[in-house]
């Protein structure tokens, strides 16, 4: 009889657990909001700030800052990684604008000034950046056929999948990118000792049903090879949150030759101010991709 009742106890536990694992996903899919602090005026910019109109029926918070040129320019468009915002990334503002290129810097949907929305993910925030360029090219600013994009960890992510997808793009700037998204989540699910079959392997199943994508189809390893534009990878090799290995792995399934790999010594995951010391190879990359002539 004790056996029956511990049998029924641990499968009313599975039950329970079965039942709240919807809810505890989606809280992971709830990204911490943090409001900017600061503008590009603290840095001499100009800019103005705008809102930019994307999917159901919500908009995006961002800073356009010009670059000295009159008239259409090459613009680089700028995404945060989770958890981040437009603010994170001025160092590359400052940087860029240096070097006679326009600006964008935009916050994905549930991140800094932009309007919140039932969940992130990282579809999501290629779905932003797609009406963000869709709204730049509008913009007597911006010279369409020299328009790049960089982002940064899960934004990097996101540029790659709108790289593959959108065509025209004179340049793909990828810093600290995965290569899977299922590789990361099955790291997580590891870490907290929950086995991988059945419970992680539902939930995998799970998030791709809330995403509305399957793993493979977003996959920076795989978006990688349908993007016709320069890419340049770019990695710190003491980053300890996406290895240096993820940039290593991308880079040795290239598609091509237009491909490049850039591995900074002594980097963090999050150590975006290091562009600052290292920016001269950004900017010969995206002035070879430009053609040249900013």
């Amino acid at each position: 009889m004790s056996l029956i009742i511990a049998l029924t106890l641990l499968f009313s536990l599975i039950l329970l657990a079965w039942s709240a694992a919807p809810a505890l996903v989606r809280r992971g899919f709830h990204a911490p909001r943090r409001l900017e602090q600061s503008s590009p005026a603290e840095l001499g910019l100009a800019y103005r700030e705008i809102r930019i109109p994307t999917v159901r029926g919500k908009q995006l918070f961002g800073w356009l800052i010009p670059a000295s040129l009159s008239g259409p320019q090459p613009i680089v468009a700028v995404l945060h990684g989770w958890g981040g915002n437009a603010e994170d990334m001025l160092p590359f503002a400052s940087l860029l604008h240096r070097a006679g290129l326009g600006v964008l810097l935009v916050n994905a949907r549930n991140h800094g000034r932009s309007d919140a929305d039932t969940f992130s993910s990282m579809p999501r925030f290629a779905e932003d950046l797609q009406h963000a360029l869709d709204w730049l090219v509008q913009q007597p600013e911006a010279d369409p056929a020299r328009l790049a994009i960089l982002g940064h960890s899960v934004g990097a992510a996101a540029c790659l999948l709108v790289a593959s997808q959108r065509r025209g793009l004179a340049a793909v700037i990828s810093i600290a990118a995965f290569v899977h998204p299922a590789e990361i989540m099955r790291q997580v699910i590891a870490a907290h000792h929950i086995p991988y079959w059945p419970i992680g392997r539902w939930v995998i199943d799970y998030v791709e049903r809330t995403i509305g994508h399957r793993l493979d189809d977003i996959a920076p390893l795989y978006t990688l090879q349908a993007i016709h534009c320069p890419v340049l990878l770019v990695h710190g090799d003491q980053d300890r949150t996406v290895p240096v290995t993820a940039a290593e792995t991308l880079y040795a399934h290239r598609p091509s030759d237009t491909v490049q790999l850039w591995v900074i010594p002594g980097v963090a995951h999050d150590s975006v101010e290091a562009i600052q010391a290292h920016g001269d190879r950004l900017l010969q990359f995206l002035n070879m991709a430009m053609g040249g002539d900013k």
